[in-house]
């Protein structure tokens, strides 16, 4: 099968019926074979049901449903389990993305050799208000991750199906599955500017929250992917250097006070003075964090996945 077309959804009833017919026909004009994996997020307007009625008359449709409302990043997970197309391209149930985009990026994965190829909406039909934020997101992302992409958060990517394979998207870390896969070892991702399509049924399910959260995983993604088999080589190291920092500043400040005394000098208590307790504090602290990463350190060698890493290729074996 050439193209798996996995779509996470909530709501959107009213989109889906274009959007599959739009799939279709572009499917058909470019003789691909395929599949449209819908994911149902929970949905409450009666998206289930149309998905029901079409996968009957269209065996190229599949559907998967959730109980209640998990988030973007599980129904992608769930899609990608599912998918078995070469290449498997996402995209957004809400019609702002374009299916015509599919033959291109489709392309670029399977003539060009690119692992993953991200969407840019150069030109978008949003506010200042969306827009903005984005911008200041998406540069903050392109530093910390390494990946030069203009767009994150562009729900129209291109994946080799061993990509998806690869990887685990939990929580909201939807948004940066490229520095994922880059993780993982597939670092030829690739970026193509695409049309980006005025929303014509229904709201947007993103807030200004998504920013902050975005900021939050990043964060957590950034950290565990650094450092999650290896903690005590940050808690260790910081609290080495706190503790040493406390650690000289009391020596100096009891040094500072016999030299003093030997010299006829009379001195308060060095517990009275605020740097004794700043370097008391520095103290503990660093003893903290050296036990936070020796702890952790413990339980990373305990843990099943410890070993856990990607074969390419072998041979004679």
């Amino acid at each position: 099968m050439d193209i798996s077309v996995v779509i996470p959804l909530f709501n959107e009833k009213e989109s889906l019926q274009e959007l599959y017919s739009w799939i279709s026909k572009v499917m058909e004009t470019n003789q691909f074979s395929y599949e449209i994996i819908l994911i149902d997020d929970g949905s409450n307007d009666g998206s289930w049901q149309w998905i029901e009625k079409t996968a009957v008359e269209d065996q190229h449709v599949k559907g998967v449903r959730f109980r209640r409302n998990y988030g973007k990043s599980a129904a992608l997970h769930t899609g990608f389990e599912e998918a078995k197309g070469d290449v498997v391209i996402t995209m957004d149930a809400d019609l702002q993305d374009s299916p015509e985009e599919i033959p291109g990026l489709y392309a670029m994965i399977n003539d060009n050799g690119f692992d993953l190829v991200s969407g840019w909406k150069k030109k978008r039909y949003d506010p200042l208000s969306k827009t903005l934020p984005s911008k200041i997101y998406n540069a903050t992302a392109s530093y910390v991750t390494g990946i030069k992409l203009h767009d994150f958060n562009c729900g129209l990517k291109a994946y080799k199906l061993e990509v998806v394979k690869s990887i685990e998207v939990y929580g909201e870390m939807h948004r940066y599955i490229p520095y994922m896969a880059k993780q993982a070892g597939f670092s030829n991702i690739g970026e193509c500017e695409v049309q980006h399509q005025a929303r014509k049924y229904g709201i947007t399910k993103f807030g200004l929250s998504r920013f902050i959260f975005g900021y939050l995983d990043l964060m957590s993604i950034s950290f565990i992917s650094r450092f999650g088999k290896r903690p005590m080589h940050l808690f260790g190291t910081l609290g080495s250097l706190m503790f040493m920092f406390g650690a000289i500043a009391i020596a100096w400040l009891g040094g500072y006070k016999i030299y003093n005394l030997s010299h006829g000098i009379l001195m308060e208590r060095v517990t009275l003075s605020p740097y004794f307790y700043m370097a008391l504090t520095s103290m503990i602290l660093g003893t903290q964090l050296f036990l936070a990463g020796f702890l952790g350190e413990l339980i990373s060698r305990s843990a099943a996945e410890r070993n856990l890493y990607l074969v390419d290729k072998k041979i004679n074996l």
